[in-house]
């Protein structure tokens, strides 16, 4: 009859029931942009959570960066006026 050499270890015995209890992610879609998100997160698409505006996006952020940028390229050419008389 067939007698096992060695003892098997218990993390070898317990690894085959490592993954018993993991179980599937539920998904849902958020209700303003319609994404695919996990139930009670914030979606990172458009940032609303339960229909309130949580967080900014990334996109937006980037708008907001260029729309100063744009506001501080237009001030400062304001200030500097270029003297045309000066330069012939």
């Amino acid at each position: 009859m067939p007698v096992p050499k060695r003892k098997r270890s218990k993390a070898r015995r317990d690894k085959r029931f490592a993954n018993k209890g993991i179980k599937v992610q539920a998904i849902t879609s958020c209700a303003q942009c319609k994404t695919a998100i996990a139930p009670h997160q914030v979606c990172k698409d458009c940032g609303f959570y339960k229909g309130a505006k949580v967080l900014e996006t990334k996109i937006e952020r980037g708008i907001k960066r260029v729309e100063s940028q744009q506001a501080k390229s237009a001030k400062s050419t304001k200030e500097a006026p270029i003297d045309t008389k000066s330069e012939e």
